[in-house]
């Protein structure tokens, strides 16, 4: 089995969508071993994407992500990292497939409903951002 992290972004959680992208993770085959409703501050954003503090969208990035709550999850599946990305679909919400996360909840390529980590490394530090071991069941 392997984990990865997942946000509902605040866009989603605002529209009322995050229940309905939780019940798509079950029935999914996802077990949920993580799960916490924050409200991120900008600080905190910051720190979360330090990985494109030099990215033009930085900015932005950080402002939306602590605009409002949001839903930070541990998914745990078989290839759980590939298997949250195929559902999340493209970044853009335009070019995601038919029944994706994105395709049917986001709005644009900065309101994009969710976020998922893109390798194990990656994986491994989000999760230990948000959670400590203890809380993961």
């Amino acid at each position: 089995m392997e984990r990865t992290f997942a946000i509902i972004k605040p866009d989603a959680f605002a529209a009322g969508n995050a229940g309905k992208i939780l019940s798509r993770i079950y029935e999914e085959g996802f077990k949920v071993v993580g799960l916490k409703k924050l409200y991120l501050s900008r600080i905190e954003a910051e720190g979360f994407y330090y990985v494109h503090k030099s990215r033009p969208f930085f900015g932005e990035l950080t402002e939306f992500m602590s605009s409002g709550p949001c839903v930070v999850m541990v998914l745990e599946a078989d290839g759980a990292i590939k298997k949250w990305r195929d559902l999340m679909g493209a970044t853009n919400p335009a070019d995601a497939p038919e029944g994706s996360l994105r395709r049917q909840f986001g709005t644009s390529v900065g309101e994009n409903a969710t976020h998922g980590s893109d390798a194990p490394e990656t994986a491994a530090f989000e999760m230990g951002y948000f959670f400590s071991g203890l809380e993961l069941l």
